[in-house]
């Protein structure tokens, strides 16, 4: 068995999975129009990380609150 095949494999999106990765596009973004068109962009840089923080420590944030509403499943087998 190589090492890719030992990999852990994408079984779908999840709100485990979809609120880190859409918090990386926020920051990115942020940066670039904090880079492009105002500094004050950056403000969002921190909102996003912010949130990472809460739902890292807590659980949950309102990005998730809302995939959920919106009837994305959250990650129901550690595995």
């Amino acid at each position: 068995m190589s090492l890719i095949d030992s990999l852990p494999r994408h079984r779908g999106w999840t709100v485990d999975r979809v609120v880190p990765v859409a918090a990386g596009g926020v920051v990115l973004a942020s940066l670039a129009l904090g880079r492009v068109a105002s500094p004050r962009w950056r403000a969002l840089t921190a909102f996003a990380g912010a949130n990472l923080l809460l739902y890292g420590v807590a659980g949950w944030c309102p990005a998730s609150l809302a995939m959920e509403a919106a009837g994305l499943p959250r990650k129901s087998d550690p595995h």
